[in-house]
């Protein structure tokens, strides 16, 4: 079984809406009703008054949709919406209702003093890793090959963009902590060899076990926690005033990378799949546990020293990417184990 697109798809406009606004927002950005942008934030504030943004489809396809004209990833958005008021007015009234609902929803962490060191020890005490069931022990241990199939496409949705969500928050920063995320960041772009970006390792990754590489061509396909992980880190980086999020994101998210991903290749490697699809991960084995150090202490720590008031932002961030992300692995980890697809609409999207 190959999955592929969902059936409602075209070339023109390359997702189906899930409700209201991702409809009126596909119209605009495909240029086949733009006079409908006007409509975008008043509808945009009737969708954040969903009881779930996290998991609410039409708000987070939305978001996605929205943040898709800024990163440039869907050449058919054109680059002229990425400045449109109506449309950054929309962006705004989602972001709060999403920002507002995560806040709510995490833990919050004991703040430390803001020093590299403590905060560095915090982050290592929030990500250390924790028995039990988990998402890559079942891919290492039990998953089918179409399940390996099924991980890969709900990881495209950031990994085909990987790092660049991270990569706003550059600008965003100065000194120590500029100098970190930007030392970071250049491994994840491969180091001066563009054959060893991450991002292009991964669609090497997705062609070989025989899926589209195109950036957006799963969108259909996964849930909404899935895009509010990407939108998530995205949020954060965007916004000048959660940096510190940001920064803290990233750290969580480098410092829980290592041991899943070599779970992961492991299991990749026992459904059959060869070098050029576990790769991607044997790379960040190695690589994520040298930007666990610097993302803890030279990047979180260094500027929760300069710049204390961001301290509470940078373990948010950090609390964020686990609380999110972990309900995204959850929610395929419980699908697998009751035999089913943690994918949207299963039965249209495989052919």
């Amino acid at each position: 079984m190959t999955i592929g697109l969902a059936s409602d798809s075209d070339l023109s406009t390359p997702f189906a809406a899930r409700g209201p606004l991702s409809s009126a927002l596909l119209d605009v950005l495909s240029d086949r009703a733009p006079g409908r942008a006007d409509e975008l934030p008043q509808r945009a504030s009737e969708a954040a008054l969903t009881e779930d943004p996290i998991r609410d489809d039409d708000l987070q396809l939305s978001l996605f949709l929205l943040y898709a004209v800024a990163y440039g990833s869907i050449p058919a958005f054109g680059a002229h919406w990425e400045w449109d008021t109506s449309l950054i007015t929309a962006r705004a009234a989602l972001e709060r209702a999403f920002e507002d609902a995560v806040r709510a929803a995490v833990e919050h962490p004991t703040v430390p003093e803001p020093t590299r060191e403590a905060v560095a020890a915090e982050l290592f005490r929030m990500t250390a890793p924790e028995p039990g069931p988990s998402l890559s022990r079942f891919v290492s241990r039990k998953a089918t090959v179409e399940q390996a199939r099924e991980l890969l496409i709900q990881r495209s949705i950031y990994t085909l963009r990987e790092a660049d969500a991270h990569s706003w928050a550059i600008p965003r920063l100065t000194g120590r902590a500029k100098v970190a995320l930007v030392e970071i960041q250049a491994d994840e772009y491969g180091g001066g060899r563009p054959d060893r970006m991450h991002q292009t390792m991964f669609a090497r990754a997705m062609r070989g076990a025989g899926l589209d590489d195109t950036y957006g061509a799963y969108v259909d396909a996964v849930p909404a926690i899935t895009l509010a992980s990407f939108n998530l880190m995205t949020m954060f980086g965007m916004n000048r005033r959660l940096r510190g999020a940001s920064v803290g994101h990233l750290a969580a998210f480098e410092m829980t990378s290592s041991l899943p991903c070599r779970a992961i290749a492991e299991g990749l490697r026992r459904v059959g799949f060869g070098d050029d699809v576990a790769a991607y991960y044997d790379e960040h084995v190695e690589a994520d546990a040298v930007h666990e150090q610097i993302a803890g202490r030279d990047l979180a720590g260094s500027l929760a020293e300069d710049e204390p008031e961001l301290l509470a932002d940078i373990l948010f961030g950090a609390a964020a990417c686990l609380t999110v992300d972990g309900w995204g692995s959850e929610h395929i980890l419980h699908c697998w184990e009751r035999g089913e697809s943690s994918l949207r609409g299963a039965a249209d999207t495989a052919r």
